[in-house]
């Protein structure tokens, strides 16, 4: 396994490189995993130490909305409109789900994510 890019300080940050602009609207995107298409992104924050996907999953795990923080970006295609992550389908379909009418603004729920995504790196 590869070390991850991002360490506890930058999850919840785009990374520099990304290409990624505060204030563009990302909703709509479709996210990329390593090993292929994961869905869309449904909503998006660029809050400052909080920045995160939340991906629609579709049919592919059957409805499951997900949440990535922004420090598993690795890339933001502007003219595609693609988001790339550097995160397997199954670390994403592992992952905690996400309930928006329980999760956002949730700090244990965001550290929880945070821990799963630190643990869990890119193949």
């Amino acid at each position: 396994m590869k070390e991850p890019f991002f360490t506890s300080d930058s999850i919840w940050g785009y990374q520099p490189t990304t290409g990624h602009t505060a204030g563009t609207d990302l909703t709509g995107y479709k996210v990329e995993a390593t090993d292929g298409s994961i869905g869309k992104v449904d909503k998006h924050s660029d809050d400052v130490n909080s920045a995160y996907l939340v991906v629609d999953t579709g049919v592919w795990i059957f409805g499951k909305h997900v949440l990535l923080p922004a420090g598993t970006v690795t890339t933001v295609d502007q003219a595609e409109r693609k988001i790339y992550v550097d995160l397997t389908k199954e670390q994403i379909k592992d992952s905690p789900e996400f309930d928006k009418d329980k999760h956002v603004g949730d700090v244990r729920y965001h550290e929880q994510v945070g821990s799963y995504y630190q643990n869990h790196r890119g193949i």
